[in-house]
């Protein structure tokens, strides 16, 4: 018995560093096959600016409601128009109507939105008033007369329109027909996510209208030179022939401007400040909206401050909401004077965005492609709400007397490009806004938010949320008829048409992923946990080079 104990605790003790070798080889090879074990998540990862080291970097400070601004109801400064305004493109030839439904409509099943709505309401949005602050919304005639003049941040429209209906840019008009047009062909595929609501325009910014120059004193007449004309290299031409024509340098340019970062605010010498957006949210709600889009941004250096136009335009989303009103903004688009946040660790970006800053009172959309995906040019952060679709955008033609959709932006002097970006995810969430403030008006601002966020298509991720698409892409069809637990004595559940198309099933794909890294790390740590096991159970009890008696 003691030869083959002895022999026994011979073989473990050369089994042993093998043993223990293996043990970790195995581990290891496993951990790196498994999708689990791919990357730290990243509040594990090591932070470059600690989120505790005073300052605010992902949450803002609390609101201060005195800091709420007084609406003026004019531009804050003199601005002139030094960019023509945006033109219809013929693309070489006779536009072609566009057709098809944009991919939006069919990721988000718009039209069956439309059918459950009618059935229940028989009307999409009616009685619901968006207002969109952006660059004006021009009375395209898909609207229907629809639109309202909120009031203008900019100038005085020409051609004796209203304050707000002049849309120089063209981006405010793209973005209000993706929440409410309607066009009267039933073969036109593109429709409004609330094609009944009435949209309330309000002029703010505008990237082709600048800061007055100041004028100089001509000098005084003298015999000898000659008198100042247009002639002269040095004499300044007026303003109606300054500038490079159409939008983006092109004598047929369509669509607006969308620079690389999107809709910026304080751009230099450009109309839109965050003043002046504070006072249009304030203005917004005084004129009774129910939903407020804001596709407009300020994008800068996180530095752990807080600016005196973020703490207005922070008191005044918190007024609107306490109002009773939903806020919605885009995330922000990435760009040259806007970099993605992309550090380590999340709770401490290195771009702050506004209004999206202040997801305590606003919806922040991200936009994603037409592969499910976030789009690139999304910008991430903590305060991202829910995602929409942002890119191959179909939209109302914004060119002065346009009847027609535009698919395309010419801009810089190249060649057309597609619309996209997250000014035209907002939109989508906004409409869905407004058919949930009509199909449910017992729900306050808040409940509506929550609802929109709490039946998002959540992603993979602790708590269902991430920096990158926040609570996942909106289901509106779940919106308008999933109980929430929260309000289930508000909502009420309802009976489908009978005639509903059937639901389209999701794709398995992000689920399958998520289950087998789950299952690839359960069976690493299984094996891991076995093998150790059995060497501690073969494990001599005696010491090296004693004999057992």
């Amino acid at each position: 018995m003691a030869v083959a104990r002895k022999s026994r605790g011979t073989r473990v003790r050369h089994l042993g560093l093998a043993g223990r070798t293996g043990t970790v080889l195995l581990a290891a090879g496993i951990g790196v096959l498994s999708p689990a074990s791919v990357a730290l998540p990243a509040w594990a990862q090591q932070s470059s600016v600690a989120p505790d080291a005073g300052g605010y970097y992902a949450t803002p400070p609390r609101v201060d409601p005195s800091k709420k601004p007084n609406d003026s109801g004019k531009p804050d400064k003199t601005y002139e128009k030094k960019t023509e305004c945006v033109q219809r493109s013929k693309l070489g030839g006779d536009q072609v109507d566009i057709k098809n439904r944009p991919w939006g409509q069919e990721y988000l099943q718009i039209e069956k939105v439309h059918q459950l709505m009618r059935g229940a309401k028989k009307s999409v949005g009616g009685g619901i008033k968006v207002a969109v602050i952006d660059t004006g919304v021009s009375a395209h005639p898909y609207f229907g007369g629809r639109v309202e003049s909120g009031g203008d941040y900019v100038a005085t429209p020409g051609g004796g329109k209203p304050p707000g209906l002049e849309d120089c840019d063209g981006h405010g008009t793209e973005v209000a027909g993706i929440i409410a047009a309607n066009p009267p062909d039933a073969s036109i595929g593109f429709r409004g996510v609330a094609p009944d609501a009435t949209i309330l325009s309000i002029r703010q910014s505008s990237q082709n209208y600048e800061e007055a120059e100041k004028k100089e004193e001509p000098p005084p007449a003298s015999s000898s030179g000659p008198p100042p004309s247009s002639n002269n290299p040095g004499s300044q031409l007026p303003p109606s022939s300054q500038g490079n024509g159409a939008v983006g340098g092109a004598a047929d340019g369509t669509a607006p401007g969308q620079d690389k970062g999107g809709r910026q605010q304080e751009q230099g010498k450009t109309a839109g400040t965050l003043t002046t957006l504070a006072q249009a949210v304030v203005r917004a709600v005084d004129q009774g909206s129910n939903v407020i889009n804001m596709s407009v941004d300020n994008c800068r250096a996180a530095s752990g401050s807080i600016t005196r136009g973020e703490q207005e335009l922070q008191a005044a989303v918190n007024y609107a909401v306490n109002r009773n009103v939903v806020v919605v903004a885009a995330a922000g688009n990435v760009g040259d004077k806007c970099p993605q946040n992309d550090q380590p660790d999340p709770k401490a970006p290195k771009t702050i965005v506004t209004p999206p800053w202040f997801s305590e009172d606003v919806l922040s959309v991200a936009a994603i492609d037409d592969t499910g995906g976030v789009a690139e040019f999304s910008v991430h952060g903590p305060w991202v709400s829910v995602a929409a679709p942002g890119t191959k955008i179909i939209s109302l033609d914004p060119a002065e007397g346009s009847s027609s959709l535009a698919n395309l932006t010419i801009e810089g002097g190249k060649d057309p490009g597609p619309i996209q970006g997250t000014s035209f995810a907002a939109p989508y969430v906004a409409g869905v806004a407004a058919l949930v403030r009509q199909k449910f008006p017992e729900l306050n601002a808040r409940e509506v938010m929550n609802r929109i966020m709490a039946t998002a298509q959540h992603p993979a991720a602790p708590g269902g949320r991430d920096n990158f698409v926040g609570f996942g892409v909106i289901d509106p069809i779940a919106a308008l008829t999933a109980i929430v637990p929260s309000e289930a004595d508000k909502a009420k559940p309802i009976q489908l048409p009978a005639n509903l198309p059937p639901a389209n099933d999701r794709d398995p794909a992000p689920m399958i992923v998520a289950l087998a890294g789950t299952g690839g790390g359960l069976v690493a740590l299984l094996v891991t946990l076995f093998v150790v096991h059995s060497v501690r159970r073969n494990r001599p009890t005696t010491t090296p080079g004693r004999k057992t008696p």
